[in-house]
């Protein structure tokens, strides 16, 4: 008779499905949180990009700019007002950057879902 299985045999197949969903979720855990670290990694080059330019952007304008407030200002005036320009463009960008760091989640969010589902769902079964 097959429907007379040992509580044995019962077991280790139990054990093995359980075994084979964890497996499984570790694998959609592993996809999540390299799924995540892209975003990161685009944001973290967004935010790399923001501030090399602002430097840059200061750099190259910076002695027009200075030479430009020199005609009305004191040289060291002059040089002053132009690094608070310069600094003021790179926090703006910097400020953009973070902004899109705070949208990310860096958990596995869904396989965690998926455990607490599969965790309920084997205290259901063998009730």
């Amino acid at each position: 008779m097959n429907g007379d299985r040992a509580f044995s045999e019962v077991l280790q197949d139990l054990l093995r499905n359980l075994q084979e969903l964890v497996r499984g979720e570790i694998r959609l855990a592993k996809a999540e949180v390299r799924e995540e670290a892209n975003l990161v990694l685009s944001a973290g080059v967004w935010l790399g990009l923001g501030v090399a330019g602002g430097m840059g952007a200061g750099m190259l304008l910076l002695w027009s700019i200075v030479y430009a407030f020199a005609l009305v200002l004191p040289m060291w005036a002059a040089t002053l007002v132009t690094a608070g320009i310069t600094a003021g463009l790179a926090w703006g960008v910097f400020v953009i950057g973070r902004q899109r760091m705070a949208h990310l989640r860096p958990g596995p969010d869904r396989a965690v879902e998926r455990v607490k589902e599969d965790v309920a769902w084997l205290k259901q079964s063998t009730r």
